[in-house]
Parts: structure tokens; C-alpha cells; sequence
């Protein structure tokens, strides 16, 4: 399904290793992720500045939720309420599902070269650490860079707005939030642990890349760093 995806991946992928002085697999996934970041930044600009814009309405969104009961008036007048300020609450969910499909392709384009060994392509990162092979430290990096890509992730859901969920749900919601945001890091430390580390260590270079790159970004856009960064969510 994704192979339209996955061949030019792999055939860049190939590119990088010939020109990357000794054909360094780890030199290439560094090279790789960054410029995928790069590629996908607008994307990644969009969802966070259409949440961050989402955020600076939470008070006028909570109020037509405790003015209105029913789920009905409350449907009917925030769809108004959105009219209005031109928000579109769904806007930043295609740039996550492009860039999830992105990360699904590189996946198995890594997985088709850990599984099909390439004399052309040096696994030994840095002289010492073969990719091809399992790595419990790896693995290990791997659940902490998730754990804080969580509580970022965590952190930011917490700022947005749920409209049409009652303050117990709200509350169920948080507290499955929170546990996954612990869980999800000792989950990810089992599967790397089962993959080649090159894997493990093309996760840990995204994430903290990622970090980097959504720290900013949120601090850019988040409503609570004061009138600039409102402003500069509500710009299009």
C-alpha cells in the first residue's frame, strides 16, 4: 500500500550511503531524519499553530459548555461559535495522519534493509556499535526519548479544549492520558528491544529531533507565553 512511498525512501536511502564518507548506516539515518524533519516541518507547523489557536478559545469553549446542558445546544453553538472565528477544530489532524504514514514507510523501508544485508552499506556506527544487531541500551534510550515526547504530548492535550465532554469524562480521559504517558515509553523499550538497534536508533534520533522541533514550535505558538503567542496562532 505505501510502497509508492517506501521505494523512494529506500532508493535515498542507498543515495546517502554512497556518498557518506564509509557508507555509515548510523551517519545516514542522522542525515535521513533531519532532512525528513525539514520536509515535514510545514506539516508539523500547521497541526501545532491550528492546536495552539484551538487553546486561546478554551474559556469561551468552556462557557458555551456550562451555559448549554444538552449535547445538542452545545453542538449547535460551538459549530456557530466556529463559524464565527473561522476555526476548523479538525484542521490539524490530516498533517498527523501524512506524517504518520511517512514514519510507517520509513519503518519498513529500515526494515528492508536490516532483513536484506547490502555490501555497500556499513552497519558498524562509529566503528562500535552494529545496527543490524539487537541493543538493550538502545532499546533502553528508545522508552526514555518516548517518555518525554509523551509528556510534551501530554502536556499539550491538557491545554486543549474537549468540546462536548462532560468534566467526569474529562477527568477519565486525563487520568488514561497520564497512565499511557508512562506505559507507552515501557511498551516502546519491549519492541526495540526485539529489532535490529539500527531501528531503536533511527527512534531516538527522530524523537529527539521531534522534541527539538515541537518545543519550539509549541513555545512559538502556545496562547500562554502572552499576547505574541496569540497572535501568532491566530495568523494563517
Amino acid at each position: 500500500m505505501l510502497n509508492f512511498i517506501v521505494k523512494p525512501i529506500l532508493d535515498f536511502l542507498m543515495f546517502l550511503s554512497g556518498i557518506v564518507p564509509g557508507h555509515d548506516l548510523g551517519v545516514v539515518i542522522i542525515l535521513l531524519t533531519i532532512i525528513m524533519r525539514i520536509v515535514l516541518y510545514p506539516l508539523s507547523k500547521h497541526s501545532i499553530r491550528a492546536q495552539a489557536r484551538m487553546s486561546s478559545f478554551k474559556d469561551q469553549i468552556k462557557e458555551i459548555q456550562t451555559k448549554y446542558k444538552t449535547k445538542e445546544e452545545q453542538s449547535r453553538e460551538l459549530m456557530k461559535f466556529y463559524k464565527e472565528n473561522k476555526i476548523n477544530p479538525f484542521s490539524g489532524c490530516l498533517p498527523l495522519v501524512v506524517q504518520f504514514l511517512v514514519l510507517i514507510a520509513l519503518y519498513r523501508a529500515f526494515i528492508t534493509i536490516f532483513n536484506t544485508p547490502n555490501e555497500s552499506i556499513n552497519y558498524i556506527f562509529l566503528g562500535f556499535l552494529n545496527l543490524s544487531k539487537k541493543n538493550v541500551v538502545l532499546a533502553v534510550l528508545t522508552g526514555i526519548s518516548q517518555l518525554f515526547a509523551s509528556m510534551l504530548a501530554m502536556k499539550r492535550t491538557a491545554s486543549m479544549p474537549q468540546p462536548g465532554v462532560s468534566d467526569k469524562a474529562a477527568q477519565m480521559q486525563k487520568g488514561l492520558t497520564r497512565q499511557m504517558t508512562y506505559v507507552l515509553p515501557v511498551l516502546t523499550v519491549f519492541i526495540a528491544i526485539n529489532l535490529p538497534s539500527g531501528l531503536a536508533f533511527y527512534w531516538v534520533v527522530s524523537t529527539v529531533l521531534g522534541l527539538a522541533q515541537d518545543y519550539y514550535l509549541y513555545k512559538k505558538f502556545t496562547p500562554q507565553q502572552g499576547t505574541s503567542g496569540i497572535q501568532a496562532a491566530h495568523k494563517t
